[in-house]
C-alpha cells in the first residue's frame, strides 16, 4: 500500500504501526517511504506525540497576505492571526469556541450560514442531531455584543436556515 501511496507522488503523511519491530522491517518502512515507524506494543502517549511531530512538518504554512490582516464587518475587527477581536473600538474577550464561530461569520457577513456550515467550519465537525451548542454559545456572543440602537443584534437568526451576521457600520457606532 505505501508503494502504490509514493507511486503516486503524494505527500500524505504516514505513521506505520506493526507488530513488526525488527531492525531490517523498520529500515524497509522507512526507506518506501514512511515517515515514522512505531513497533507495538508503544506507549499511547509517544504515538500520539510522534503523530503530532508528522504533522507539523507536513502541514502546509498558510499564505501570507489578505487573509492574514484583519477581518472587518461595521463596528467589528477580528484578527483570526492573533485570536484577537474589537467592537466598537474595544477589546471583547470570548472564549475560543465563540470566537470561531463569530469568525465563520464575520468571514460570510450578509450571508445565511447553515448550522451544518457553522458546525463544520468552526467546530471541525458535523453537526449532530439534537445538538444545541451553536445556539448557546451564539446567545453568549449576542449577550456580549449587545444591541444596537434599535434593540436588535448583529447576529440574526434565520428560521429553520441559519444565522446570519449583519454589522451596517451606520447602526454601530
Amino acid at each position: 500500500m505505501l508503494r502504490r501511496i509514493r507511486a503516486q507522488d503524494s505527500r500524505l503523511p504516514v505513521l506505520m504501526l506493526t507488530a513488526r519491530g525488527d531492525d531490517v522491517d523498520r529500515i524497509i518502512g522507512l526507506e518506501l517511504g514512511a515517515d515514522d515507524y512505531v513497533p507495538k506494543p508503544c506507549n499511547p502517549r509517544e504515538l500520539v506525540a510522534r503523530i503530532r511531530a508528522i504533522l507539523r512538518r507536513t502541514q502546509v504554512p498558510e499564505p501570507a497576505g489578505p487573509s492574514s490582516g484583519p477581518l472587518t464587518a461595521g463596528a467589528l475587527t477580528l484578527w483570526p492571526q492573533r485570536r484577537a477581536l474589537e467592537w466598537r473600538g474595544e477589546p471583547l474577550e470570548l472564549t475560543s469556541t465563540e470566537f470561531n464561530l463569530l469568525e465563520v461569520l464575520v468571514r460570510q457577513a450578509g450571508r445565511v450560514v447553515s448550522k451544518q456550515e457553522i458546525s463544520q467550519q468552526a467546530l471541525g465537525r458535523p453537526l449532530a442531531r439534537y445538538d444545541r451548542g451553536i445556539d448557546v454559545h451564539l446567545s453568549s456572543i449576542r449577550h456580549k455584543l449587545g444591541l444596537d440602537g434599535e434593540g436588535r443584534s448583529p447576529i440574526q437568526t434565520v428560521r429553520g436556515v441559519g444565522y446570519q451576521s449583519v454589522f451596517p457600520a451606520d447602526r454601530w457606532p
